[in-house]
């Protein structure tokens, strides 16, 4: 059957139109800015024959700060996030994925929700304890991005990322963002780290060192353990990583842990005692 593109300018008429098209047994998908659809479907590697465009839906489209929070939509590109800097820390996440000619249609929603499995650009949001807005045929539910997001975020089918609020409090903490690459300036990453600072704790997230993206409060608890010398809190990070360590073409699993030491004793040069 022929590839076909719907336009949907409601949440109703994109979950409506998903559950649809599914009956009919057709491979459908939201598609906002589209490159990974049009990148894996190229080479064979993505089912889709229904793409289902979610680029007009008023609530994707949301990108400011009120009283409390500070609010995105899922549509909103990773170079509107960089122009507009409400939160510094995803936005030097965000500068950091691919080039900026793709980074003009990368949405942030896509890069989270994404087949790749880098999704650099949730690190922010597990760091903040955002809240997700997410939307099927059944409704409306929000959650805490720690209760859907294991590995990957846990969408149930059909299911539509709309908003990520995080609490305005993070806006404005101490943070550090880094992305190391063994290929060329805009290549996959290595690995990804990012670190901020609250209520007196460091706080973690990594990319690009397992086959996806993590927070983890254990290893927060091991490197915040100023019982011990920061060498050995490294190294007790190094021996309670989650598995498995990536071993591919970008660094070898034992460079990747040597990187990896390296990027940790950075992020407490930089948010330790501040």
């Amino acid at each position: 059957m022929a590839f076909e593109y719907i336009v949907a300018s409601t949440i109703e008429q994109a979950t409506k139109k998903y559950a649809e098209v599914e009956g009919q047994n057709r491979y459908p998908a939201y598609y906002a800015g589209g490159t990974e659809i049009i990148t894996l479907r190229r080479i064979d590697q993505l089912n889709v024959d229904v793409s289902i465009d979610v680029k007009q839906i008023a609530a994707c489209n949301i990108h400011q700060v009120d009283k409390e929070y500070f609010v995105i939509g899922s549509c909103i590109t990773l170079t509107d996030i960089e122009e507009l800097n409400y939160f510094p820390l995803l936005t030097d996440v965000c500068k950091e994925i691919a080039d900026r000619t793709a980074r003009n249609k990368i949405t942030i929603g896509g890069n989270i929700c994404g087949n790749i499995f880098y999704r650099e650009a949730v690190l922010p949001f597990l760091l903040t304890d955002s809240v997700l807005v997410l939307a099927s045929e059944n409704g409306i539910r929000t959650e805490y991005i720690h209760d859907v997001f294991e590995e990957q975020l846990l969408l149930e089918n059909g299911e539509l990322l709309v908003q990520a609020f995080i609490d305005k409090k993070y806006l404005s903490k101490e943070y550090i963002a880094i992305k190391v690459r063994q290929q060329w300036e805009t290549g996959y990453p290595l690995i990804t780290i990012a670190g901020l600072k609250f209520d007196g704790q460091i706080r973690v997230a990594i990319s690009g060192l397992c086959p996806f993206p993590f927070r983890s409060l254990e290893l927060e608890n091991l490197i915040n353990n100023k019982t011990l010398r920061r060498e050995e809190r490294i190294a007790e990070v190094i021996n309670h990583l989650p598995s498995p360590i990536l071993n591919d073409v970008e660094g070898s699993d034992e460079y990747r842990l040597f990187v990896l030491s390296d990027l940790l004793e950075k992020v407490l040069d930089r948010l330790e005692g501040i």
